[in-house]
């Protein structure tokens, strides 16, 4: 690649870039794999290790998609700030509210039209804690309404990057679907009667976003990069505490009012990240490192 740049800048969206090349600007979503290697792939993580803190420090500017991941790479690589921006992810045009009709025909489809449901949309591997979650659901399920179901999309992660995330077994009322296309995910999040997403650590966080947008009211974790993608928009509990998750989805299904301001705040906020807005801040970002 940089033989064919021929003193052009470079831009490399996603994590990676080559080390030779110094006329380039990078953009890191997370840097995982230096903070919880436990999570991955022995190899996958000890490359990255080596990769990213040399990536940092060679590249004109790096753009970090939270002010949480910002300070993450400043810390951990002893980066400059002034080498690091913040340019927020967006969410796509395609995730508004569903009708009814759209919403009927995509639980059709996965088999999930004879109850109300709770979602949760993760890669199945351990950063997303869905063990955790299974447990809190074990804990109270028998106490919700019985037509009540947890929904879990996405599909198990690559071995060649995560490590399995195992689970001791399925409690009763869940139901996995697999993987999802982006054709029928907002009709997904729109039918659901909540959407819980209990990461234990995100860069940004697309997934409570999206469900935002759909108009789904949001209970996520308080830690990392999501609190500041939600903003006051979501219910937070602390994700290592089955407990407070519990809590959590009991406030969500009992309270109607909650989930009312929650569906409003959430279509309000999900407005504030565009991704033209993304491209606009990146295209600045990189005719200046050009000028450099």
């Amino acid at each position: 690649m940089p033989t064919r740049l021929r003193g052009n800048l470079l831009f490399s969206p996603s994590n990676t870039g080559p080390l030779i090349e110094e006329r380039q600007v990078v953009t890191i979503h997370d840097i995982t794999p230096l903070e919880h290697p436990e999570w991955l792939n022995p190899r996958f993580a000890k490359w990255y290790q080596f990769l990213i803190p040399r990536l940092v420090h060679k590249a004109r500017q790096i753009i970090a998609v939270s002010n949480f991941t910002k300070s993450r790479i400043c810390e951990v690589t002893s980066a400059q700030p002034d080498k690091v921006v913040v340019i927020y992810n967006g969410v796509d045009e395609r995730f508004r509210p569903k009708s009814s009709e759209e919403i009927a025909r995509t639980k059709d489809a996965f088999g999930i039209s004879n109850f109300r449901y709770i979602l949760t949309v993760a890669t199945i591997e351990p950063r997303k804690n869905l063990q955790r979650l299974l447990e809190a659901w074990d804990a109270w399920h028998v106490n919700l309404p019985q037509d009540i179901w947890l929904v879990i999309a996405g599909a198990k992660g690559k071995d060649l990057v995560f490590r399995d995330a195992v689970f001791n077994r399925l409690p009763p009322k869940v139901c996995m679907i697999g993987h999802v296309s982006d054709e029928h995910l907002p009709a997904l999040y729109s039918g659901a009667l909540a959407f819980i997403y209990v990461s234990l650590y995100e860069g940004f966080g697309l997934p409570p976003l999206e469900a935002m947008a759909c108009g789904t009211p949001v209970l996520t974790s308080n830690v990392t990069s999501l609190p500041e993608v939600v903003g006051d928009a979501a219910f937070t509990v602390n994700p290592y505490d089955i407990d407070a998750i519990a809590e959590g989805i009991k406030r969500l299904v009992e309270d109607d009012n909650l989930r009312k301001e929650l569906s409003q705040k959430g279509l309000a906020r999900a407005k504030l990240f565009s991704w033209e807005r993304t491209a606009e801040v990146t295209w600045s970002v990189l005719k200046e490192a050009a000028n450099l």
